[in-house]
């Protein structure tokens, strides 16, 4: 038996869990789980784009306030998908009220109103 005590009091109903026996910490809340995602909303999402038509679906989900990191690798090698796809970022940037910014190669991301991305780079101190 594992002597535990606390949060399996709470949760659980006791102080002690038997040996092979799973807690399933997905049906847990916390008290002040509430409070910290009260003002949270949106998402952040990973996007790939194939080809540009893929677009299209990465607007809608910048439109509904999310942050979205479009990796754009596969049509890379295209400078007109790559110009295209920059301008509707921007314009789509621009409708929301948010932020739209080249992070690493091949990698965009788009924020919307209210964040900002900051275009400094955090580096280590020696």
């Amino acid at each position: 038996m594992m002597k535990k005590s606390g949060i399996l009091r709470r949760h659980h109903g006791s102080d002690t869990l038997e040996e092979g026996t799973f807690l399933d910490l997905g049906a847990m809340q916390f008290d002040d789980e509430a409070g910290a995602l009260a003002g949270a909303h949106g998402n952040v999402r990973l996007a790939e784009i194939l080809r540009f038509e893929d677009l299209h679906q990465v607007s809608k989900l910048a439109y509904q306030g999310d942050v979205v990191l479009v990796d754009y690798t596969s049509i890379a090698n295209d400078q007109i998908a790559v110009k295209r796809m920059s301008i509707d970022l921007k314009n789509v940037a621009k409708d929301t009220g948010g932020d739209v910014a080249g992070i690493a190669k091949n990698l965009v991301c788009i924020a919307p109103a209210g964040i900002r991305i900051d275009r400094q780079k955090i580096r280590p101190s020696f």
